[in-house]
């Protein structure tokens, strides 16, 4: 799939959508619950929830990356499905740390 920053994707298996933040370096499948995720404007839910493997969920607000690819996500709704690239899971990015006031 092609993948711009800012492009909204849907999960198809539950409530989860994410928008691109950077994009992989090569072609990749994103995937929610262990099924493809599809653009916000095709994305029909298929009335499955997500399989067993992939029900780890999706914060809302949080952002994933997957190392090997590059791809990152931001989280801009949360569902019960977990996120992954060609079945392979995202990893939570780590915020920065705030400077004191002191």
């Amino acid at each position: 799939m092609d993948f711009k920053p800012g492009w909204r994707w849907c999960s198809v298996v539950c409530d989860t959508e994410v928008v691109v933040v950077k994009v992989p370096n090569g072609a990749v499948s994103l995937q929610c619950g262990g099924e493809a995720m599809m653009p916000k404007d095709h994305a029909e839910k298929t009335g499955r929830g997500p399989s067993p493997d992939h029900a780890g969920g999706t914060v809302i607000g949080k952002r994933y990356v997957h190392g090997p690819s590059g791809l990152e996500v931001l989280a801009v709704k949360s569902g019960e499905g977990s996120l992954s690239v060609d079945g392979e899971r995202f990893t939570l990015k780590d915020g920065k740390d705030l400077p004191s006031s002191d």
